[in-house]
């Protein structure tokens, strides 16, 4: 049966948050399950070609980061702002807004992927390519960046579909593109012989097929249709997306900033065989944390949805269940990965220097991994009610405001063990920090709250 507008607007604020959270998130559990998967699977490939090659993914990956951080700032900027027009019944607004998000973040990936391959060497200087590792390195940038428009462009038509509580067609569209890549590694790789380009080459191409399966999917039953002529690049447009995906493109792009300084100091202390253990462990924790995102994008367009029509009882049920689900995912996660931690990294690469490194970066890493589920869905819930600063203040934490101070300290008193252990303790100092930003947060939303019903009685 054909759902329309009415219907969805009913079926987000009315439904009990138990029964809406799971049909919502499931889609993009799946989703970022299948993305994580295929961002590890050019590591494995690579990993049987050798330690230099791998790390040399583990190098782009910072770039990547960038890429992926610009999508997510126009994805989110747009999907945030556009979910709480649909709920405030401001349909037109909406469309407009998905349409500038989406040509905003093509323009972008543009400028990005002529830039980037004029700059390609020294791109991979600047990101810490080793002699040995260089021309890996370039190699495979070259080709990613040429994938960056496609990679902003799914990223942004992805969080608008989900924004929008369509989550079903978000996840079919990155399956697409994910099956794509990781069927393409092994066969352009070994069968054509084309090695860490075949990788590249792998990877981009799956997301250029999910890029047409998403535009495809935005054109389909209610969802906003992507239309040219409903981009307005104006100031109040650009303004809404910079405050909606301002948290994003802090917490993204201090991601690419702090994985750079990892694979430096990884570099310094360690050589190639440590940045190539840094990248499986890095690639792992996102694998694991993905089914956390996921399940927080689940919450996402129910969060923003009934905040813009101002049901603020269910943003705040959403918020505890999902903090409760999360921590228990992420409990057994990091259990399973303390016990299995060697094997786990052996998968990847069976080089014993990068095992030993990678077992003890891996083992510190996942025994707080319960306190994740707290940092990523108190963000998650500040950004869907457009509360750029504390959603940015929260977002920079684990990234940048804790993790950058520590990487510059504890590898120089601690050596390499100071870099196994940095993430870990920027983890623990972001969630305390979390905890009392969401409860000034959910304080002012219940005065709010309060402040309506007295309006209400006396009116």
């Amino acid at each position: 049966m054909r759902q329309t507008k009415t219907d969805r607007r009913a079926y987000l604020t009315e439904t009990p948050i138990r029964q809406l959270i799971w049909p919502l998130a499931i889609p993009t559990i799946i989703s970022m399950l299948v993305t994580g998967l295929y961002n590890s699977a050019d590591t494995y490939f690579v990993g049987r070609i050798s330690t230099e090659a791998t790390a040399a993914v583990g190098l782009v990956f910072s770039v990547m980061a960038i890429i992926q951080a610009l999508g997510f700032f126009c994805g989110h900027g747009s999907g945030n702002c556009l979910s709480r027009m649909l709920g405030a019944g401001q349909n037109k607004e909406a469309q407009e807004m998905a349409a500038t998000g989406f040509a905003l973040a093509l323009g972008i990936g543009l400028a990005v992927a002529v830039l980037g391959n004029v700059f390609a060497e020294n791109l991979a200087d600047f990101i810490g390519a080793t002699d040995a590792s260089r021309a890996d390195t370039v190699a495979y940038m070259r080709i990613i960046l040429m994938g960056a428009p496609f990679m902003v462009g799914q990223f942004v038509i992805n969080n608008q579909l989900r924004f929008q509580g369509s989550a079903t067609y978000a996840m079919v569209g990155l399956m697409c593109g994910a099956i794509m890549n990781i069927g393409l590694d092994p066969l352009l790789m070994f069968v054509f012989g084309l090695g860490i380009r075949g990788a590249a080459i792998a990877t981009i191409s799956g997301q250029a097929v999910s890029f047409l399966a998403l535009l495809v999917g935005s054109s389909r039953g209610e969802n906003i249709h992507l239309k040219a002529s409903n981009v307005r690049m104006n100031g109040a447009n650009i303004a809404q997306i910079v405050n909606g995906g301002m948290p994003s493109l802090f917490r993204q792009g201090l991601a690419a900033i702090s994985t750079l300084l990892l694979n430096r100091f990884a570099r310094e202390y360690g050589g190639d065989f440590a940045i190539a253990a840094m990248s499986i462990v890095t690639r792992t924790l996102m694998l694991l944390s993905s089914v956390l995102i996921g399940f927080g994008q689940g919450y996402q367009p129910i969060c923003s949805f009934n905040y813009g029509a101002k049901l603020y009882d269910r943003v705040r049920e959403g918020y505890f269940y999902c903090l409760k689900v999360g921590t228990v995912l992420m409990t057994i996660a990091g259990t399973i990965c303390v016990i299995f931690a060697k094997p786990i990294i052996t998968w990847f690469r069976n080089d014993p220097e990068v095992i030993a490194v990678g077992t003890v970066a891996l083992r510190w890493q996942a025994a707080v991994l319960p306190l994740l589920a707290t940092i990523v869905l108190t963000n998650m819930m500040l950004q869907s009610m457009g509360r750029g600063v504390a959603a940015s203040l929260t977002s920079s934490a684990r990234n940048g405001l804790f993790f950058i101070p520590l990487i510059l300290i504890l590898p120089r008193i601690f050596g390499l063990a100071g870099v196994e252990m940095t993430q870990a303790w920027a983890d623990i100092l972001s969630f305390f920090l979390c905890i009392l930003v969401a409860r000034a947060e959910l304080l002012r939303m219940r005065k709010e709250e309060m402040l309506m019903r007295g309006i209400s009685a006396s009116g």
